[in-house]
C-alpha cells in the first residue's frame, strides 16, 4: 500500500470516527458556558451601548451613564463582575457586534420583539415603556387616560405623525377628529401652550426627557397616573432588556437570576428612579423574555 493511500485511509478513518462518535451533551454544555466562566473568572464583561439617553450614553464629562449601564453594574456586581467595559456603537451595529464577539452583551434599551428573538437571546425585561402624556402644569383638565380624552369631544390630543403612541390613542377610542398630529415635538409643545391641544402623547421615556429640558420647566407635567391603550388585559408597552448571543444562554440565565434578586431587594426600583422612571415603568414580574419571544425563545 502506498503512503498516499495510507494517509487517505487514516483521514477517512478519522472523519468516520467523528461522524459516528456519540453526541456528548457535556461537551456542548461546556462550550455554551465558556463565556459565563470567562466573565466570572476574569470578573469583567464588555457591553455595547448605542449612546441614546436615558438608556446608555456618554455624558458631558465623557463618562458612560444611563439606566441600563447602571443596571448592568447593579445586577452583575453581586455575582463577582467588578469591571464593566462599555463600547459605544451605532444602533445598527449593536447586534452585528454582539454576534461577531466584539462585545459580550448589549445594554441600550432594546425592546424584546419576535424578530429580534430570532437573532439574539434576551434577559427578562427590567423596564416597560408605554405611552406617557404631557399636559399643562397642574393638569387643569384632569386627564388620566385616553378614555378621559375620548369621552369629552371638546378635548384635543396631540401626537407625532405616524407614531405608535398616536396609533394607540386612536385604538383606545379617541376619534381621529380629536387628534392633532405634528412633525416634531417643538410644534406640539407650542400647541399645548397655546391651548390648541390639551395633552400630547409620547413614549414615557420621551416625556421624562422633555421634563428635564430647562426651557419647559414649570410649564408642563406628566399626567400621573395614566392609563393608555389596554389590550388583552394589559397596557400596550415595549419591554427593554439585555441581549446576549444565542450560545451564551448560561450567561443570560446567570444575569436573570441576579436580576430577580435585585428586583426583590429594591435595587432595580432605585436605579430606575434615579433616571426619572416611576413604578409604572417597572416591568411586571409575569412579563418575561419567554412570554414575549414565545416560540422563538431560547
Amino acid at each position: 500500500m502506498t503512503k498516499s493511500a495510507i494517509r487517505r485511509r487514516t483521514v477517512l478513518g478519522a472523519i468516520t470516527a467523528l461522524v459516528l462518535a456519540p453526541f456528548d451533551p457535556s461537551i456542548s454544555g461546556a462550550r455554551a458556558q465558556s463565556i459565563k466562566d470567562s466573565v466570572l473568572n476574569d470578573g469583567k464583561i464588555t457591553i455595547g451601548i448605542g449612546n441614546n439617553a436615558p438608556w446608555g450614553f456618554v455624558d458631558k464629562d465623557q463618562k458612560v451613564a444611563g439606566i441600563q449601564p447602571e443596571m448592568i453594574k447593579a445586577v452583575l456586581g453581586p455575582v463577582g463582575v467588578k469591571q464593566v467595559d462599555f463600547v459605544v456603537l451605532d444602533w445598527g451595529a449593536l447586534i452585528p457586534s454582539l454576534l461577531s464577539r466584539r462585545i459580550d452583551a448589549i445594554a441600550s434599551g432594546m425592546a424584546i420583539t419576535p424578530l429580534r428573538c430570532e437573532q439574539v437571546i434576551f434577559s427578562n425585561p427590567d423596564i416597560a415603556i408605554g405611552d406617557g402624556v404631557l399636559v399643562l402644569a397642574g393638569n387643569p383638565h384632569n386627564i388620566h387616560s385616553y378614555a378621559d380624552m375620548a369621552k369629552d369631544p371638546a378635548r384635543r390630543m396631540g401626537g407625532d405623525r405616524g407614531s405608535t403612541n398616536s396609533e394607540n390613542a386612536i385604538k383606545a377610542g379617541i376619534p381621529k377628529d380629536q387628534m392633532l398630529l405634528f412633525q416634531d415635538d417643538q410644534s406640539a409643545y407650542a400647541a399645548l401652550m397655546a391651548g390648541r391641544i390639551d395633552a400630547y402623547t409620547m413614549s414615557t421615556v420621551s416625556v421624562i426627557a422633555a421634563l428635564k429640558d430647562p426651557n419647559l420647566s414649570g410649564k408642563f407635567e406628566r399626567a400621573l397616573p395614566f392609563t393608555g391603550f389596554v389590550t388583552n388585559g394589559r397596557e400596550a408597552a415595549n419591554y427593554a432588556a439585555i441581549e446576549f448571543r444565542p450560545e451564551d444562554a448560561a450567561l443570560r440565565d446567570l444575569y436573570d437570576e441576579s436580576l430577580a434578586q435585585r428586583k426583590a431587594d429594591g435595587t432595580v426600583r432605585k436605579v430606575a428612579k434615579a433616571y426619572g422612571f416611576t413604578d409604572a415603568e417597572l416591568a411586571p414580574p409575569d412579563v418575561t423574555a419567554k412570554s414575549l419571544c414565545s416560540a422563538n425563545y431560547r
